[in-house]
């Protein structure tokens, strides 16, 4: 009877242990991340992000269905911090759908995503020397009310194998979701100006871009025509911007205008130079086959130098290049066309850390010069370079399309290189016009600004996108002569998120995974003893821990 009543304490006791963590959990939360690299700790930002969400977000996640094992790693990796996200705030809900399952809609499934802009993924599957093809989404889309915006789950990487991209886009994927969160969720706050009027690109040639930063920003075209007629209210109207984009200047800056965007800088206003200082042009080029290329003279030398770079006239020549398309001949009634490196267009990757240009696939350069950063008070980030098997080439100089059959020798291009072609200048920036006779009156001039930061790239077709047969737009970075998609749209938005980043958004990109990936030659190889560790092992500790147990109950209860 005491053992009896003793049992039934010892129930009751642990019955109300659990009512009561289970009531202690209602109020206390706390989750464990117990990974190395503590992928699955959100950032300080990202928290701060989700926790001021207000009303539902919703999140379509396209990838649900048979995968290979390395999109299923992103699947599981992509879902584990979605449940991250909703746990530190119920109004994130997200759902996994296949977009394929229905086989009768499947043809008008894909154009639909096709038209969204939702490119899908051919995956070639390896299971033992047997191949399959499937049809992947890595795609999302968040929703708040009425706004909604697209996430790329898989990161674009040339010549990269599927298991290397999924460990890049792992890496990518809190940025990639926090920022659509803080997209949908918030109203626009930052303004962004084009500047027009001294020849600057087309707006259909940088339309994507203008599409692509519309996502956060307000954004307009500011014509600097009228600085001639009322330079101080141009001024005034140019100080109610945030950012002002210079994308490729042809013609000559007045010292007017170069007083009033002086001014905007010194007043904190944030800038993105893209900058040609050598006029040549690659669509000339493909038409004329030769043509000459010089120096560019826009009349901002002395400002640059002032903020502490120069950018020279000369043209980098680089063996690690981007290819070009050139009609080589007739194949039937059909155009033969053939692709050769095309040393003036460098292919510039990055290694850094700093989270403009960190985990960056390729960005395609075109006739781009060399920056010079000098010595003052400002501190200069050189983002990106050309590599070190690059030289320059003075200008003015010949150029023409018969150069791709050159076979240019290594030895000419080893001892130099590394030319910086993205430089970021932080600090506080001094007037061009210090001790100067200023261009126009203004009570309101400054000498020496506030902290402000500005980048600067010495190649203005960066931003350029190309046009279809139909002359719409086409993706920037896209090269429809080669079908290479190169980074530098996600290399500009980089650029623009942290110019004008206040909450420290874009340095979650910085953020590193190691995420181990199986190594499936081993296993083909080991398939055997794979199998035997993986189930048969298992099973035969169950089978031991069984037995073991019925022997130790038999003996215990045998007496």
């Amino acid at each position: 009877m005491k053992t009896i009543k003793n049992n039934f304490k010892k129930i009751v006791s642990l019955l109300a242990i659990l009512i009561g963590i289970n009531f202690a959990g209602h109020f206390i939360f706390k989750r464990f991340d117990l990974t190395a690299d503590k992928r699955y700790t959100l950032s300080e930002t990202s928290l701060q992000i989700v926790n001021e969400i207000k009303e539902p977000v919703y999140i379509d996640v396209f990838l649900e269905g048979e995968f290979p094992g390395e999109f299923k790693k992103l699947q599981t990796e992509t879902q584990q911090l979605l449940e991250e996200f909703k746990a530190q705030n119920s109004n994130i809900i997200f759902q996994f759908a296949n977009p394929l399952e229905e086989e009768d809609n499947k043809d008008e499934t894909i154009k639909s995503f096709l038209d969204r802009g939702l490119m899908p993924v051919n995956v070639t599957v390896n299971d033992k020397g047997q191949q399959t093809q499937e049809v992947v989404f890595p795609w999302a889309i968040a929703t708040c009310g009425n706004k909604s915006v697209k996430i790329p789950l898989l990161k674009n990487m040339m010549g990269a194998s599927t298991a290397d991209k999924v460990v890049s886009s792992v890496q990518h994927l809190e940025y990639a979701f926090t920022n659509a969160i803080n997209t949908v969720s918030k109203e626009k706050q930052k303004r962004v100006a084009i500047i027009k009027g001294n020849g600057e690109l087309h707006d259909i040639l940088i339309a994507d871009f203008v599409k692509s930063v519309r996502d956060n920003y307000y954004i307009g075209t500011f014509t600097l025509d009228s600085v001639a007629k009322n330079p101080t209210e141009t001024l005034k109207y140019l100080k109610k911007y945030d950012l002002a984009v210079i994308a490729k200047p042809t013609e000559v800056f007045t010292d007017s205008e170069k007083q009033v965007l002086d001014q905007f800088i010194i007043n904190g206003g944030k800038t993105l130079w893209l900058m040609d200082h050598v006029s040549m042009e690659m669509d000339s080029l493909m038409q004329t086959g030769e043509n000459l290329a010089f120096p560019r003279d826009l009349n901002l030398n002395d400002q640059f130098f002032k903020y502490g770079i120069r950018i020279k006239p000369d043209l980098i020549k680089d063996i690690m290049a981007t290819p070009i398309s050139l009609a080589t001949g007739q194949r039937g009634s059909a155009t033969q066309y053939t692709q050769f490196p095309w040393l003036f267009s460098p292919a510039v990757y990055s290694e850094s850390s700093n989270p403009i240009v960190s985990n960056l696939d390729i960005i395609k350069f075109e006739f781009v010069n060399p920056i010079e950063p000098l010595k003052n008070d400002i501190k200069k980030t050189v983002l990106l370079t050309s590599s070190k098997y690059s030289k320059l080439i003075g200008t003015p100089s010949e150029v023409n399309l018969n150069m791709v059959e050159e076979r240019p020798e290594q030895k000419e291009f080893i001892g130099g290189g590394n030319f910086p072609v993205a430089v970021l200048l932080e600090g506080k920036f001094h007037s061009v016009y210090e001790n100067r006779v200023l261009a126009f009156k203004d009570n309101t001039f400054n000498s020496i600004g506030k902290d402000n930061k500005m980048i600067v790239i010495s190649d203005g077709d960066i931003i350029k996108n190309q046009l279809d047969k139909n002359f719409q737009p086409l993706e920037l970075g896209y090269d429809k002569w080669t079908n290479n998609l190169y980074a530098n749209k996600e290399f500009l938005m980089n650029c623009v998120n942290y110019l004008l980043d206040d909450t420290g958004l874009i340095n979650i990109r910085s953020k590193e995974v190691d995420l181990p990936m199986l190594d499936k030659e081993k296993v083909y190889t080991d398939y055997t003893y794979s199998q035997v560790i993986t189930v048969g092992l298992p099973l035969v500790i169950l089978v031991v821990f069984g037995l073991l147990f019925t022997f130790l109950r038999k003996r215990k209860y045998s007496k």
